[in-house]
């Protein structure tokens, strides 16, 4: 017989996590930064921002300019929506690109990380479909996983997005959204041509669909000309949710992102918002409008282009005597990434413990994919450091993958 004591506390577990939570894994890329965290180690996986480049005099100033004049109000709680005067200069900067913009219609967001997440909240239902390029950004299928949805890859070629595809894949799955990022993709670096982005449009206004257009590098371009946002496209009015972000031409330190987006959906947002931070903070949001007010922010991403265009010629230099026979790899026009694909004998998630070894690293591509990974590909990041140092790890990458 067993003898309980009389003041025992008896135990019981805690409830468990959120199903969610159990079954969405982390990011692969994350993951490898953590491993290749070593300075010896010439990093091609992660989408870091060269830090160099940042003005921070310029961001000092700004944030030394706002402290000193109105700290109380730099310092206090703001709108869920954001503060005027960085939706009015947003709104500004957006109209100037051939969308006509108001600051009624822009939501600033912490980071257009947030965004994403805001929207799925606001649009999708679990069980809903959403399509994405295949392959895509990687914390795009994290914020669809947690929100339940059934995600569906879309056939892309060299340029994108295969309009017929598209029309062929909305008509048998019925999707609630598409997401794309038709700019110097991530992870591709590949650009949508503007008569596809004419296509998606009509496609979306045809069958009922939402377009979310994620766009945090397309001011970033090194040649070639401008190609003008889907949300510009006739019939895409009403249905586009346009992205940006400060992280790629500012300092991603700062986490100010924002959305452009039709009025229901700026709401539903905006109270999804409060629910998760009330507001960005203030803060950071008044040093970024001043600083657009005081500084030529075009003139800066000038440079931080050129200075990316000599590292994207670097690897692009270096690639034919790394890459094995048979691998092929796109000229991005601009960004910060370059796709490669090696012949299919290759897994770059196996031979990445060994590239590793050799003080150098990529991100392999299969994680990328919403259905069947493609094992032999990688992503290449070509702006975090030097031609010198790129050039560098090219070499290592080369004898990585001759002798694996």
């Amino acid at each position: 017989m067993t003898v309980t004591e009389p003041n025992a506390v008896v135990r019981a577990p805690v409830p468990p996590l959120a199903e969610r939570a159990r079954n969405v894994g982390g990011s692969p890329v994350r993951d490898i930064l953590a491993v290749t965290a070593r300075p010896e180690v010439i990093n091609f996986a992660g989408g870091l921002p060269a830090p160099e480049l940042f003005d921070a005099e310029g961001v000092a100033e700004a944030y030394a300019q706002v402290l000193a004049k109105d700290a109380g109000r730099a310092l206090q709680y703001s709108t869920t929506e954001g503060e005027p005067a960085l939706r009015g200069a947003l709104a500004a900067r957006t109209t100037a690109r051939q969308l006509p913009t108001t600051a009624d219609d822009v939501l600033v967001t912490s980071g257009s990380q947030q965004a994403l997440s805001l929207l799925a909240t606001a649009l999708l239902e679990p069980g809903d479909t959403v399509l994405v390029e295949n392959p895509t950004y990687l914390a795009a299928l994290q914020v669809f996983a947690f929100a339940g949805v059934r995600v569906v890859g879309v056939d892309c070629d060299e340029d994108g997005i295969d309009p017929e595809a598209l029309d062929a894949l909305v008509a048998r799955e019925r999707p609630k959204l598409l997401y794309t990022i038709p700019t110097f993709q991530n992870p591709t670096g590949r650009t949508l041509p503007a008569g596809r982005r004419a296509t998606v449009a009509s496609v979306a206004e045809r069958r009922g669909l939402w377009i979310v257009e994620d766009d945090p590098y397309g001011e970033l371009r090194f040649e070639g000309e401008r190609v003008p946002w889907i949300a510009a496209q006739p019939g895409a009015e009403d249905r586009t949710v346009l992205l940006g972000s400060f992280s790629k031409v500012m300092a991603p330190g700062m986490r100010l992102g924002w959305m452009r987006a039709p009025a229901a959906v700026l709401r539903a947002c905006a109270v999804a918002k409060q629910a998760a931070d009330l507001h960005t903070p203030t803060v950071n949001q008044l040093a970024a409008a001043r600083y657009l007010a005081t500084r030529d922010l075009d003139a800066h991403v000038a440079t931080v282009a050129a200075a990316y265009r000599e590292r994207r010629d670097a690897l692009l230099a270096g690639l034919p005597a790394a890459l094995p026979e048979g691998s092929v790899w796109n000229r991005p026009e601009g960004g910060m990434f370059l796709w490669a694909r090696l012949p299919e004998a290759y897994d770059t998630t196996r031979l990445l413990r060994t590239v590793v070894e050799h003080e150098v690293a990529y991100v392999p591509g299969a994680p990328f994919f919403a259905g069947a990974p493609g094992r032999s590909t990688m992503r290449l990041c070509f702006v975090t450091h030097s031609p010198q140092e790129i050039a560098l790890g090219v070499e290592r990458l080369g004898r990585a993958l001759r002798r694996s």
